[in-house]
């Protein structure tokens, strides 16, 4: 699924899935099978084979849904 990740006016890390009209903080980040795996704040984990550098952000990338 397709991901926009954006830094908000806190400074915090947030995704957008747009099929899911959905925007969370991202509360933790950890190392995953193919990838670095994304916590949001409503519980979603989200894969990223690649995770773009800060600096580059918004951008929007391609994750796969764990949970």
């Amino acid at each position: 699924m397709k991901v926009m990740l954006r830094m908000n006016d806190a400074g915090h890390l947030v995704a957008y899935v747009a099929k899911k009209d959905l925007e969370e903080e991202v509360v933790k980040q950890t190392d995953g099978n193919d990838g670095i795996v994304l916590t949001l704040a409503n519980g979603w984990e989200l894969e990223f084979t690649q995770l773009p550098d800060v600096s580059s952000l918004p951008l929007t990338v391609e994750a796969k849904r764990l949970a």
